[in-house]
């Protein structure tokens, strides 16, 4: 929060691993996002852009603002910046992780998961009843969002895959363009 002071545009995402992974990807593509002044900011959920922003105050209608949020989250995102002056929301189809997995594919994902270890964990979710019926996708994303600290190790693991393979998501691209 102290570089938000000196900040000439912010991106607002919802948690850690999306910070994670908009850092990851600017450096994936050489942008020092410090030099450019822009700063993300993880503000702890969709529902807290409100007061997020009211903390700002009048100062923040001169910052450039982007967000990236989940799909079932972009409403929200949308009305609390709808009265920011320069603003763009950039959403997810489900959520980050969702648009990560589909642009490196399942197989590529599983063999990351492998290199870190994670393989036996991985296939231990998907024997368990509630999830051996689930397509791959959705059983890589519930393997994602569970553990200790694993979505954000894996926010970086997985965007730097996607830099290398040429297949950064749109809405993370778009919104790094955008700011």
């Amino acid at each position: 929060m102290a570089k938000v002071g000196a900040a000439a545009a912010l991106i607002l995402v919802e948690g850690v691993s999306d910070q994670v992974a908009v850092e990851t990807a600017a450096a994936a593509r050489g942008r020092d996002l410090d030099a450019d002044g822009v700063v993300v900011v993880p503000i702890g959920g969709a529902h807290a852009i409100g007061r997020f922003l009211g903390t700002l105050g009048p100062a923040g209608t001169a910052l450039r603002l982007a967000g990236l949020c989940d799909l079932r989250e972009a409403e929200l995102f949308r009305r609390g910046l709808a009265g920011a002056h320069r603003a763009t929301v950039h959403v997810c189809v489900e959520d980050l992780e969702d648009e990560l997995i589909r642009a490196l594919g399942v197989a590529a994902v599983e063999a990351l998961c492998d290199t870190q270890g994670d393989l036996t964990s991985l296939r231990s979710l998907q024997r368990q009843p509630a999830w051996r019926d689930q397509p791959p996708d959705a059983q890589l994303r519930r393997f994602l969002g569970s553990g200790a600290r694993r979505k954000q190790r894996y926010a970086r693991l997985l965007v730097d895959a996607a830099a290398v393979h040429g297949t950064v998501p749109a809405p993370l691209d778009a919104l790094l363009t955008a700011v």
